[in-house]
């Protein structure tokens, strides 16, 4: 299929993710927008050439847990809304992007701008109030993107969030796979890549497979940056197995998820 018709059907998808947001979204229950949420992001996924598999899901938790996961692109958001969509913290300027942002911000994004410390505080204190009302909450504590070949070091900010609030933490591990099963770069947003830049990129990459790892659950504890090393090593140790091979016990297709 020709790259700018493949592009059509994004944007095209992308409009219909509005217009469902704008009016079956504010009639529906909790469990019919989360269901609504992965259907468009399964699908948004396929669109890209991608398929998602998910190992020991049985992990999973439900309600008011913080996921951090690694990350590596903007697709990683649908990756995780197409195994189980949960409101982010994002940077600001994902706000200001065409269709993008405000699907965002109509999901529950919280927008952190980066370059102010005293929005760091701010965002720890909201965090914390919806996770000890049960919400879940998704932060990238790298908090960039990386190729996905090894992790950045964990941020310990959000981390206090989860100990304020007596939450566990969920760690999860992406990683993106090629045709020859080996781990692809193409999915990576990173450097001086404008967005189309990295769409374009993603869409040449060949059919993909996302992996996500979900990880047991990490007991909050009382020290932000204890609980932060232990979410780093469980991913990364994850990323490894993964990386060689052995993370395959669990293995599901996501369409085959209740």
């Amino acid at each position: 299929m020709k790259l700018a018709l493949r592009k059509a059907r994004l944007v095209a998808h992308l409009l219909h993710g509005m217009w469902t947001v704008a009016t079956r979204f504010p009639k529906a229950d909790a469990a019919t927008r989360e269901a609504l949420n992965r259907q468009w992001s399964l699908k948004m996924l396929r669109l890209c050439g991608m398929k998602l598999v998910v190992h020991n899901d049985a992990a999973r938790l439900d309600r008011g847990a913080l996921v951090v996961a690694n990350h590596i692109s903007w697709i990683d958001i649908y990756v995780i809304n197409a195994w189980r969509p949960t409101p982010f913290v994002s940077k600001a300027e994902i706000r200001q992007w065409p269709v993008v942002g405000w699907l965002a911000q109509q999901l529950g994004t919280v927008f952190i701008q980066r370059e102010k410390r005293s929005d760091a505080k701010r965002i720890m204190h909201e965090l914390a109030e919806r996770l000890s009302a049960g919400e879940l909450m998704c932060v990238f504590p790298e908090g960039t993107t990386s190729n996905g070949l090894a992790l950045l070091p964990f941020h310990a900010n959000m981390f206090q969030a989860a100990v304020s609030a007596a939450a566990p933490v969920q760690p999860l591990c992406i990683m993106y796979e090629d045709a020859q099963g080996r781990q692809s770069t193409s999915p990576a947003y990173i450097d001086d890549l404008s967005l189309a830049d990295s769409l374009n990129l993603l869409l040449r990459g060949g059919p993909l497979t996302a992996h996500v790892v979900v990880g047991a659950a990490i007991a909050p504890g009382v020290d932000r940056r204890t609980l932060a090393a232990q979410a780093e090593g469980a991913i990364a140790a994850a990323l490894q197995a993964m990386q060689g091979g052995t993370a395959t016990v669990g293995a599901v297709a996501a369409e085959e998820l209740s």
